[in-house]
């Protein structure tokens, strides 16, 4: 018998995982309980063993490589020439000389832009770039970007884009600000009608024209985007394609240096503190009790997770995550699109796309 073997989700709300480390080879015989991988993402580790006995056959990713929870790893197989299915593309099959080796891609949204002629220079470096991240941006190549009516503002309305954890944290946070009311939550996973916290859901992206036309303009980003920020991106992109301002909201019990520079759509969250002539990006989020010290620079859609320490001059380059209870030192720099693991210690810089497990003390 044959067992495909899926890479688990091990955060409900963070569908990307990194294989840190393998521990098998195309064709080896395993016993079950046996180590194949090891997994990691921004909150958590796991270890994924042998279901039983059998061949390792059909090894599809790679040591440092990501993937997407429910995606199949491999086969356990009884037989070491026992084959694949057509359909099925493991490792050694899925280079491509066109895809540049920094790109960190979908085999979904890898064959759509393959088949389109999309230029992959033209996309970004480090989140890792879904199916759907490429349909937007073919979307905009195509002028399909529809034009947005002139109608008056409500200055006090406002959504929430989001109706996880994340997108509760907001409700709670722009109450307490006391300045928006909430019209509405909403989630392309959700059922309009549902009720999350006493706000309803209204429906996924496609009401955003017709919240629009109602006077409503503003929202919050209530995507997180933990493990996958080009999902947070694409939100963004969403809102803005449809005319809508993400304001800034800092929570009232959060401490902001009044030289300090806050872009739109910044979140800052409770007892957070942001120092002497910080500089912080669009869309980025500086979570719980986290501290940005004086002079730090944050990149676009950057996310300080809850309790992590920057020192003075500290850079953070674009879509750059930062976990919990991370310390970097003084003038660091992170590199965009670095996953810097929850509890590490960073001394030295990181290049982009650089990833520092959790616990750990960077350079190793």
């Amino acid at each position: 018998m044959t067992t495909p073997i899926h890479l688990p989700l091990i955060n409900s709300n963070e569908p990307e995982l990194l294989l840190a480390s393998i521990f098998v080879s195309e064709g080896q015989f395993v016993k079950k309980g046996d180590l194949i991988c090891t997994l990691e993402t921004t909150k958590s580790t796991a270890e994924l063993n042998a279901e039983g006995d059998g061949y390792i056959i059909g090894l599809r990713f790679t040591e440092g490589q990501s993937a997407i929870a429910g995606e199949i790893l491999c086969y356990l197989a009884d037989t070491p020439d026992w084959e694949p299915p057509q359909d099925y593309v493991a490792a050694d099959a899925t280079e491509d000389n066109e895809v540049p080796q920094d790109l960190r891609i979908t085999r979904p949204a890898r064959e759509l832009a393959q088949r389109s002629g999309l230029d992959f220079s033209i996309l970004p470096r480090g989140p890792l770039v879904t199916e759907s991240m490429v349909k937007s941006i073919l979307a905009d190549q195509e002028g399909l970007t529809p034009s947005i009516p002139q109608v008056d503002l409500d200055p006090h309305a406002l959504i929430i884009y989001g109706g996880g954890g994340h997108g509760k944290s907001l409700i709670d946070l722009v109450r307490k600000l006391g300045i928006y009311e909430i019209k509405g939550i909403l989630d392309d996973g959700i059922p309009a009608g549902e009720n999350i916290m006493g706000v309803p859901v209204l429906g996924g992206g496609e009401v955003l024209p017709e919240l629009y036309a109602q006077g409503i303009q503003q929202a919050v980003n209530a995507v997180g985007g933990i493990g996958n920020l080009a999902i947070r991106r694409k939100v963004f992109q969403r809102l803005s394609v449809a005319g809508f301002k993400c304001p800034t909201v800092v929570h009232p019990t959060a401490f902001v240096e009044e030289n300090a520079e806050l872009a739109e759509g910044v979140q800052v969250f409770p007892l957070a503190y942001v120092g002497s002539e910080v500089e912080v990006g669009y869309g980025s989020i500086i979570n719980t009790s986290a501290v940005v010290s004086h002079e730090c620079r944050l990149g676009e859609i950057v996310n300080i997770s809850p309790g992590a320490l920057l020192a003075g001059g500290v850079q953070i380059g674009d879509a750059a995550l930062v976990g919990m209870g991370v310390t970097i030192n003084l003038q660091v720099k992170i590199g965009a699109g670095a996953r810097i693991g929850n509890g590490a210690t960073v001394k030295a810089d990181v290049p982009s796309g650089g990833i520092v497990h959790a616990g750990s003390t960077w350079p190793e």
